[in-house]
């Protein structure tokens, strides 16, 4: 049985907070609130809650080995971007001829190679359909996946020879074969099924290979076995948990972001906390995330 614990509540309000992240280096988790246009970082040490506006809707991004700047994913493409000053560095624009598209969900696989996926928010045409891509440190752009709505829940197990990805609306997480050396994925199968009205949102995975899942719709965070099985489900006082991250000195705290998109003022009444960071003591050990480079 894991244990859990609630610690903190961080009260940021987000309309769609995403892509949280630990970064050991400041002590401080950072995730973006996609539709607001802002990214956030709190201390943990002080408690400490800062943000910054961002140009675009920014849905995920990375830390970098070489880099101070941000590597970000923001709704037109990759880019550097320095917090402080707003600069920005445009690396590559793979789906700009797509109108209404936008990215989303990604992080950087063991490699060192920046993922991201993107959404179809505006359903313009038929054809216009979200995808998955890989950045190397060159800037080379790979298209892996496509024919996706939301791209989401992407992880890799521990030894990088499994990756996970969902698009919410299939309400299906799958599992890949995935080469380390190439990237490419093969053997699709599916890893985890939610029901009906929960759609699985961002995903990371523990020292033990169980893949965290949030579940937006599902007012929880499912911990699955490497074998597809649930094995711990941990409620949530809101209804749109967005995204998990592990973190902290001993990488036992697990932090989920949330989002009041959507929510009526009735919903609202009903989950004051929605769009708020939460953040769990647990006993259970996270992975560190690469930095890309």
């Amino acid at each position: 049985m894991v244990a859990f614990t609630l610690v903190d509540i961080v009260p940021c309000a987000n309309v769609l907070g995403e892509g949280v992240q630990w970064n050991p280096q400041d002590g401080c988790f950072w995730w973006t609130d996609i539709h607001a246009q802002k990214l956030y970082r709190y201390q943990l040490e002080d408690k400490t809650l800062s943000h910054w506006n961002v140009p675009e809707k920014l849905g995920c991004f990375a830390f970098a080995k070489n880099d101070s700047r941000l590597l970000a994913a923001f709704a037109s493409g990759f880019a550097w971007f320095t917090p402080d000053t707003g600069e920005v560095e445009w690396i590559a624009k793979p789906e700009a001829h797509l109108i209404g598209n936008r990215s989303n969900d990604g992080r950087c696989d063991r490699q060192g190679r920046f993922w991201m996926g993107s959404i179809r928010e505006q359903q313009k045409t038929p054809w216009e359909y979200a995808s998955l891509y890989s950045l190397s440190v060159d800037g080379n752009v790979q298209q892996h996946l496509t024919g996706l709505h939301i791209s989401n829940a992407l992880c890799w197990s521990p030894d990088s020879r499994k990756m996970y990805h969902a698009d919410s609306p299939t309400h299906t997480i799958n599992v890949y074969d995935f080469d380390a050396v190439t990237g490419e994925l093969s053997n699709k199968h599916m890893f985890a099924q939610t029901d009906a009205g929960i759609e699985p949102d961002g995903a990371c995975v523990d020292a033990q290979g169980c893949v965290w899942n949030a579940q937006w719709g599902g007012s929880r965070v499912v911990r699955y076995s490497p074998l597809g099985e649930i094995d711990f489900i941990l409620p949530m006082p809101v209804s749109q948990p967005t995204c998990v991250a592990f973190g902290g000195a001993h990488l036992s705290l697990l932090a989920v972001t949330s989002a009041r998109a959507g929510l009526s003022d009735a919903a609202l009444q009903q989950q004051p906390q929605a769009g708020h960071l939460f953040i769990f003591q647990t006993d259970v050990t996270g992975l560190l995330e690469e930095r890309f480079g």
